[in-house]
């Protein structure tokens, strides 16, 4: 029997591969905005926030924000073609679906945001309930996105695990509770408190059902 009904995923970096999207996005907005090329590797941090958190921490005036995360968002669906899934979840979550769990995201993106790479994938249809970041006053590392998720869904705190790749994202699980992989197969940081970890998507069947780690959680 499954340890976990309830598995729950972060998006980027976790689901899909959207680094270079997100960051030449944001590099090409920054310009028109604030008439500065900030290098991408300097731009990595904003990963983990929601969209206005880094216009706060990029030093965007207050007026402009509003209008630079819609530029933001515009040039992510310009670059639509640079997001992929990463190899082995298409056919993770199907094995997930077709054993009985109830699949669901958790992610710091706007509905907006997550519908604009989401909802162009194959893999959309896998998830019954999405909290993004207009769902909650408080954001991750807080649990009280993953604590939405368990409200509408039902869900208990021993029978959810939420799989992500920052240590945000970890922090948002212990938080909340709830057991947790760090997967680390993107870009991940290289170092996050977490019930488990993961270097491949199928890794993570091994996790769910039968209760092997293979490599411990550092």
């Amino acid at each position: 029997m499954a340890k976990y009904r309830h598995i729950v995923f972060d998006v980027d970096g976790t689901l899909i591969d959207t680094r270079d999207c997100i960051l030449y996005s944001l590099q090409e907005m920054l310009m028109t905005v604030k008439g500065e090329r900030y290098e991408i590797e300097d731009l990595k941090f904003v990963l983990a926030n929601t969209s206005v958190k880094n216009m706060h921490l990029l030093g965007v005036e207050e007026e402009k924000i509003p209008g630079a995360v819609e530029m933001w968002v515009a040039n992510e669906e310009k670059n639509i073609d640079m997001i992929r899934i990463f190899d082995g979840i298409e056919e993770l979550l199907e094995k997930l679906e077709k054993k009985g769990s109830t699949l669901g995201v958790v992610t710091s993106r706007t509905r907006e945001e997550l519908e604009l790479v989401l909802d162009q994938l194959p893999i959309r249809k896998y998830f019954s309930i999405c909290i993004c970041a207009d769902d909650t006053k408080e954001h991750k590392p807080s649990a009280q996105p993953l604590l939405k998720y368990m409200e509408l869904s039902g869900a208990r705190k021993e029978e959810t695990v939420y799989i992500g790749d920052s240590a945000s994202d970890m922090a948002c699980a212990l938080n909340a509770g709830v057991d947790c992989v760090h997967a680390v197969w993107g870009e991940p940081e290289t170092e996050a408190d977490a019930t488990y970890r993961a270097g491949k998507p199928e890794q993570l069947e091994e996790i769910f059902y039968k209760n092997c780690l293979t490599e411990p959680a550092f």
